[in-house]
């Protein structure tokens, strides 16, 4: 299987992580993402597809660049995303997908506290989208990306749900009967 994004393929094997990661390994990754992370869910607009739009998840774990080695070693241990040097001084650790953000989500919910509502939401997306492509869950699915505007202090989100609609009635896709 292989995930694609903006501006990389990111090959995944189907295997996220070992079979067995200690209980205080999770509860300290849990607490690197409640405090240094961060759960997206955006629309991200797609020429090439038919409704104009896909859903992108992703986990993003940040360090300055003396902490790098942090990033490197969580890498090693989940088996999945890439790492980024970014001007500013500040390295990333990115996981991009539905499939391999849910997977960690499930992972570290029981130790995560500031990011439960994240959770929670990002459950619902991904329950929303599972199966066979259905228009009317998919816009129900962007409304929640919506959420994660208030949940992550976004001020710069320009693709919502209401982007997304209007995409649809230029289109006469939108309402929609299936």
């Amino acid at each position: 299987m292989v995930f694609r994004t903006a501006k990389r393929t990111i090959p995944w094997e189907g295997q996220l992580m070992p079979k067995r990661i200690a209980e205080t390994t999770k509860a300290y990754i849990a607490g690197f993402l409640d405090g240094d992370g961060c759960i997206m869910y955006q629309l991200i607009r797609r020429k090439d597809y038919r409704y104009g739009f896909e859903i992108r998840a992703s986990v993003v774990f940040y360090q300055k660049s003396q902490n790098e080695k942090h990033l490197r070693r969580l890498k090693n241990l989940l088996k999945v995303g890439y790492l980024r040097k970014r001007k500013d001084g500040i390295r990333e650790y990115t996981i991009v997908g539905l499939e391999p953000v849910i997977k960690i989500l499930r992972l570290l919910e029981p130790y995560c506290r500031l990011k439960k509502e994240h959770i929670k939401t990002a459950k619902r997306i991904n329950k929303l989208l599972k199966g066979e492509f259905n228009l009317k869950r998919f816009i129900k699915a962007s409304e929640l990306v919506d959420k994660f505007q208030y949940l992550n202090y976004s001020k710069k989100r320009k693709n919502t749900s209401k982007t997304l609609k209007d995409f649809l009635k230029r289109h006469k896709l939108y309402p929609c009967n299936d």
